[in-house]
């Protein structure tokens, strides 16, 4: 597929309007989603809403708010934001804020399932199956009225984020969250209609898109986040993936899908790349869990090596084989990548590190500069999460 902008040229410019679904945006460059870590006990705060006010002043067409839970237990832990009736004014004023600042609001909603806390949220961990996690929990298996009643959350949670003002909605379908768990053959060993082969193990998955898709209609752009691989022997990896892919694009529901990979429970580096901050994520964990990671933190954050637009060998196979939209993630530092994008046919390009380092690395390039970003993919700002993601190279009180 060949991109074209919103008079339907071919090769579009970076800079140029673009067609999101129902929606335009000013550019090509999204803020992908990161954890904000600003949200103590879910609630919506002005360093949250600064934080994305940076982004869209600093250039970026629309922001990803990270993460927006829609069921109690499906928070990763107790910070996270849950969308219900008292998170309204705090994601209104979000929305108002992000628009003002000039750019459109995206909403990454879903249930974190076997990433989530158990303990933080004083309930048993939901997985497609019964697996211990890595710090040592129990999950539960979700039964069928777990299934009917999570479905049912996503609806409810999708009319909150409507109501907030939110312009787009990207559901999370990666990184071993719950819907990504019943796609990936290791989380899912189930024997019933939910397991099995890929068109059980995606049944789940596609009612909730679908779901999401029914209550927005027409009202909002309605997105995807989605694992090509798992980085996890016998995870879900680019085959199943492609396979998945046709089948939601068959189903209509989606305006774009953004490509991702990577475990949140087994192999994030799988997605971050570059250096693996072991020494400050262990210092964050509670004392016997600092003591487990020096064990095995080695296995959990491995090393990869960075390269600019490191999944773009696997997104183009997407890019060969789907008519919908894709956005290209994962370490996107320089103009000419998203150039080379979006002439190869992706419609919009992804950011994320680079923008915590200088969330007005777009502007800048707007106007003229062919500066690389300065983002060194240390992943010091991993471990931020848990007190408000920023990059930690950039001092305490300057100005971002």
């Amino acid at each position: 597929m060949v991109a074209t902008d919103a008079d339907g040229s071919a090769t579009p410019p970076v800079f140029g309007a673009a067609r999101l679904g129902p929606i335009t945006l000013k550019n090509r460059i999204i803020k992908a989603a990161t954890f904000e870590g600003a949200t103590p006990k879910g609630v919506i705060t002005d360093e949250l809403i600064a934080f994305h006010q940076r982004v869209a002043r600093g250039g970026a067409a629309m922001t990803t708010v990270a993460y927006l839970a829609v069921s109690p237990e499906g928070r990763t832990d107790r910070h996270c934001v849950m969308l219900g009736e008292e998170a309204l004014p705090g994601l209104r004023r979000l929305t108002d804020a992000i628009h003002g600042s000039g750019a459109a609001a995206s909403a990454q909603i879903g249930h974190a399932g076997p990433v989530a806390n158990g303990r933080s949220n004083r309930s048993p961990s939901l997985a497609p199956s019964r697996r211990f996690s890595p710090t040592g929990e129990v999950t539960r298996a979700v039964s069928e009225r777990d299934m009917a009643r999570i479905a049912e959350d996503y609806r409810r949670g999708v009319e909150i984020a409507v109501e907030a003002g939110f312009d787009c909605i990207e559901i999370h379908l990666g990184h071993n969250y719950l819907l990504s768990a019943f796609l990936s053959p290791k989380l899912n060993r189930r024997t019933d209609q939910w397991g099995g082969s890929m068109t059980n193990r995606a049944r789940f998955p596609r009612e909730v898109v679908n779901a999401v898709k029914d209550v927005v209609g027409d009202r909002l752009a309605v997105t995807a986040k989605l694992n090509m691989a798992d980085g996890v022997p016998g995870g879900l990896w680019v085959d199943e993936s492609l396979e998945f892919a046709r089948m939601l694009e068959s189903d209509g529901a989606l305006d774009a899908v953004e490509l991702t990979g990577g475990s949140s429970l087994s192999n994030p580096m799988y997605l971050f790349r570059g250096d693996a901050p072991r020494r400050e994520f262990g210092a964050t964990l509670p004392g016997p869990l600092r003591l487990g990671f020096k064990a095995v933190g080695s296995r959990f954050l491995k090393e990869y090596p960075f390269e600019e637009a490191y999944f773009l060998p696997y997104a183009r196979q997407f890019l060969d084989a789907l008519s919908i939209p894709l956005t290209l993630l994962g370490g996107v530092n320089r103009l000419d990548t998203v150039e080379g994008a979006l002439s190869e046919g992706f419609t919009f390009v992804a950011m994320a590190r680079a923008l915590l380092r200088e969330p007005d690395l777009i502007r800048r390039w707007e106007e003229g500069e062919r500066c690389e970003g300065r983002c060194i993919h240390c992943n010091k700002c991993m471990p931020t999460i848990y007190s408000g993601t920023r990059c930690v190279l950039v001092p305490e009180g300057e100005p971002v």
